[in-house]
This record gives structure tokens, sequence and C-alpha cells, in this order.
């Protein structure tokens, strides 16, 4: 174990940092990316500081493989897009440098300064930098070449303790940037940690201060949840501290009102990280279908739907404006939330063939003359049944409806 020091207004010298090496957190430089390896040496061939932040360090030292590594720095982001011609920089406040390999993008930000507290965007120093992440388990900065985890505060121990402890007073962490409470939630359900509960309580309480938060925010956090592989644990601690009604505020008054719906709604949870872990290259569209598949059951009787032969083109713009309104604020895209919408009709026993005019405002006599519903029947050997089990096969062909809408 090594030291990291700096002086203090007298010029003598006070410990700052634990300084881990390989023996002690045994991460092998082979298990970070060779790109990420080769941005971090390239920024250092010009004079920078570089280090792998954040989760990926975290993930490394509970036997997780990463899904990115992110890099840290002291060089501008003009600097920085200076030296790799393969980036761009993004954002407006928060200015990031992406760059790119391929299809892989690394995610590469400059040290930022408390001038503003831990959410503005003047850069800074290392020591700063430090004090603006949200939990310490985050707060761990790797040096690949030397094979180091540099720890101003004591995350290295809080990770092996499996504890989540906030860096930003309590205070002041949720209020700078309440997206933080999803995060420890999030945090607390992928790693097993144990949350405190003066922690638990605090987030409680600041429930509302997700409120005001954008769509677009909230929408990439509840993507990282369905994709998670731990919807299920996300969603019911989330419910247990009163964040789940402002992600999605139509399922958590069904929940709250509905025990079947509950209980429907939270086994489609389960099913959905099933399919996260077993097939983790399926669409987003396949994953949102176990999110919206009891909101659509319950809207109307479908059987008598089928038997009634309903027009169908007013059918499927009356249940997407009503998922889509469901999901709300959550925004996907649009193609993924028709192949969802579609994937629960053929799971309740309805195939539509979307008309290309449905959402063109065209007239409904076209739309409904171009439209049919058919009901699958097992074991049918009339040619009404052959003639609808061969359309409903080609439909099912199609990856996205984007193409007929």
């Amino acid at each position: 174990m090594l030291f990291r020091y700096s002086s203090d207004s007298t010029g003598r010298p006070v410990k700052k940092a634990v300084i881990y090496t390989e023996s002690e957190h045994c991460i092998k430089q082979s298990q970070i990316d060779s790109n990420a390896l080769r941005i971090i040496r390239q920024l250092r061939s010009y004079g920078f500081e570089a280090y792998i932040v954040g989760g990926a360090v975290r993930d490394l030292l509970v036997g997780n493989v990463p899904n990115d590594f992110d890099i840290t720095t002291d060089a501008t982001p003009s600097k920085i897009k200076k030296i790799f011609r393969n980036s761009r920089i993004i954002g407006r406040r928060f200015r990031l440098v992406h760059v790119f390999y391929g299809e892989k993008i690394f995610e590469v930000s400059t040290f930022r300064s408390l001038v503003d507290g831990s959410v503005g965007n003047t850069f800074g120093t290392f020591d700063e930098d430090v004090r603006r992440r949200d939990f310490t388990m985050n707060a761990l900065y790797y040096d690949p070449i030397k094979g180091q985890i540099i720890d101003y505060v004591g995350g290295f121990k809080d990770i092996m303790a499996k504890k989540i402890v906030p860096v930003i007073p309590l205070n002041r962490i949720f209020v700078e940037d309440p997206v933080r409470m999803l995060r420890a939630i999030k945090y607390t359900s992928t790693t097993g940690f144990k949350m405190p509960s003066k922690l638990k309580r605090k987030i409680s309480n600041s429930a509302h201060l997700l409120s005001p938060v954008s769509p677009s925010r909230l929408t990439e956090e509840l993507l990282k949840i369905i994709n998670s592989g731990h919807a299920y644990e996300i969603v019911k601690r989330c419910l247990d501290t009163e964040l789940f009604m402002y992600l999605q505020p139509t399922a958590t008054s069904l929940i709250l009102e509905n025990r079947v719906f509950e209980r429907n709604y939270m086994n489609n949870l389960k099913e959905l990280d099933t399919l996260t872990l077993t097939h983790p290259e399926a669409r987003l569209g396949q994953k949102i279908a176990f999110i919206i598949y009891d909101f659509i059951s319950g809207m109307t009787d479908w059987n008598r739907e089928i038997e009634t032969h309903s027009a169908t083109g007013e059918l499927y713009k009356n249940t997407w404006k009503q998922v889509r309104n469901f999901v709300l604020p959550m925004n996907p895209q649009r193609t993924e939330l028709e192949y969802a919408i579609r994937a629960c009709l053929k799971r309740l026993g309805v195939a539509i063939k979307i008309p290309k005019d449905a959402f063109r405002g065209r007239s409904k006599k076209n739309t409904i003359s171009t439209c049919k519903v058919t009901k699958n029947k097992k074991n049918s050997s009339s040619k009404d049944s052959a003639l609808v089990a061969t359309k409903v096969k080609n439909i099912n062909k199609r990856q996205s409806i984007s193409s007929v809408c």
C-alpha cells in the first residue's frame, strides 16, 4: 500500500489518498479494453494525466465485466479533440469527448472543480474531481500503466465491505442531482451491496425531487433498468422508496390499486430479466413488451374484438395512443414501441397488419379496408385458418413495423 501526498498552507506534506497496487486489488492490465489503454497512453504521451474511472473500476473489483471504460484526464475537450481525430465533442453544458474505435465509443471527461457544486462544468484538479463523484464505489481511479488504484475517499474498503456510501453530503447529493437516487437503487440491486438505512430514508424523503427531471434523462435511466437484468429488484426498491411513481406514474397507480395487476406486472419483470440474461442481444422492443403487456391485456375484451371483426386500423391507433401515454415519461424509439405493441397483441392471440396510412390522416374507409383481425387457432384444417396462419407468419418475419407506418 502506497500513499499520495499534497502540501498544506504551510508547505507540510499531507496524506491525501491511498494507492493500492496490483497485488492488493488483483486487476490485470489484460482485463482492460485495448482501445481504452491506447487512449490513456496517447494522452500521457502528450503530457496529460489519464485514468479509468467509475463503474469500470467498480465492476472489475467485484468480478464483473465492465460494459464501458470511461476515462478522465486533465486535458480539456478541445485538446482531446486535437489528439484524437476519431473523436467529437458532445454536450452543451457538460462537455465531454467521445472517441470512436469501430462500433465502440469511449467517453473521455476532463477533471471538474467544485466551484459550482458537484454538477458544475468548470474544469478543475484531480483532487476536486474526486469530490464530485456520487458514491465512494464510483470514485476510484485506476492507472492501468502502473497497475495502481488511487483512492481518496475509502471506496476500495467500502467495496470490500459491500457498502454504498455517498461522497457528497446527504443534504446536497440529491438536491444537486436527483437522478443519483435512481443510481443508488440500481447499484444496490445489481451489486448486492447494502444501502444504509439513513441513505434509504433520505431517498424516500427526496423522491419528489425527480418531478422536474427532464423526460430524456428519465428515459435514459429507465432504459438502463430495462437492460440491466435486474429490473425486478430495481423496480421493487423504487416502489418501496416512492421513486417509481415519477418513473412510471400510470403503472404505479395500477400497482397500488390492483393486486392482480401488481402480481402480473412484477412477474413479467422477472421474465424480462430472464430474457436479458439469457439473450443479451434481444432488441429493445422485445423487452418493452414485458412492461406494457398487462396494461394492453386489460384495455379491452380482446376475444370480443376478434369475434366482432373490429376495424383494426382504429384498434391499433387507439392501442398505440393509450400505450404511449402509459409509458410516459419514458420516450423510447417509436419503432421499438410499435414492435412491443404488436408482440403483445400476438401474445393475446391477435395478429394485426398495420396499414401504411394508419398514422397519416387518410380516410377511415381506406384504413378499415386494408386491415384484418385474426385469432390464431391451433390444429385447424380449414382454408381460412391456413390463410390466417400464413399471414401471421409473414408478419412475424418482420423485425420492425416502421416500414409500413
